[in-house]
């Protein structure tokens, strides 16, 4: 069985072919596919799939998170994930639509390998407070498809251990959140604004980057102004995306960079099942 490895800003993943809809992808099986010493490694697995003809999409971006979990959407990931569809020919380079969970997406891919995603609108819905080294911050509540803490502050972001999971409003977040921690690099860049943010994500732990994160960064960053509009560059700890805020909806473009590939062997992936 195929897979291909790849990362978007040293966001990585597993990405798995299945053109005729046919792998059994447990639990246990991306467990195992992403854990660093008895897999190959991966912030989480991405499922190439058709997608049905009523979608309005070719394709279906069926995105696990590392511990098995399903979710919504990873803007790294979707870059990711296009790179993959143009390099094997299944795609033309340029603009084309992928259907993910949280509904439909526009990509474009460039000839330099960077690609940028039509991610949606970046919804406020209110604000919360994570816990942090022992410490409260506040943040705004962000949905960018899927749940967000997005934090603003002053303390340098390399100071805080995300070893350790932050806390959050279960009541607010019944089904988890990203916590982002952001600081402002510079307010009036060359490109808008400038931040760099570190993020922990629901169902892996701390990564080096997160797509929709930094989409969240950005909207919360603006929110704090009081603005709904905007752009700026975000430093992660693999990278720098640039993200827009438009109203009623947000592109983010950064780079998409395929590794390796191979063939999984057939007797592990059958012990998992």
């Amino acid at each position: 069985m195929e897979f291909v490895k790849g990362h978007g800003t040293e966001n990585d993943f597993v990405v798995l072919p299945d053109l005729d809809d046919q792998l059994d992808l447990t639990v246990a099986r991306v467990q195992a596919l992403c854990d660093r010493q008895r897999g190959l490694g991966a912030d989480g697995v991405l499922r190439v799939v058709r997608a049905g003809v009523e979608s309005g999409a070719d394709w279906f971006m069926d995105y696990r998170n590392a511990d098995g979990s399903i979710a919504e959407m990873c803007g790294n990931g979707l870059r990711v994930f296009a790179r993959y569809l143009v390099d094997a020919g299944h795609q033309p380079q340029g603009s084309f639509v992928v259907a993910t969970r949280a509904g439909n997406k526009t990509v474009t891919t460039h000839p330099d390998g960077s690609v940028t995603n039509d991610m949606g609108p970046a919804r406020v819905t209110g604000t919360s407070i994570a816990a942090v080294d022992g410490a409260g911050i506040g943040g705004f509540a962000v949905d960018v498809g899927n749940p967000h803490l997005a934090c603003v502050t002053d303390v340098p972001v390399g100071s805080f251990d995300l070893t350790v999971p932050p806390g959050f409003d279960p009541t607010m977040f019944p089904h988890g959140v990203n916590v982002e921690l952001i600081n402002v690099i510079d307010p009036e860049s060359g490109r808008g604004g400038a931040l760099r943010m570190r993020v922990y994500e629901r169902g892996v732990g701390e990564t080096r980057s997160c797509g929709t994160g930094t989409v969240a960064a950005v909207a919360s960053w603006l929110a704090g102004q009081g603005r709904t509009t905007g752009s700026a560059t975000v430093d992660v700890l693999g990278g720098q995306v640039f993200v827009t805020i438009e109203p009623t909806t947000s592109t983010l473009t950064g780079p998409a960079v395929l590794v390796a590939r191979g063939e999984l062997d057939k007797s592990w992936w059958d012990a998992l099942a």
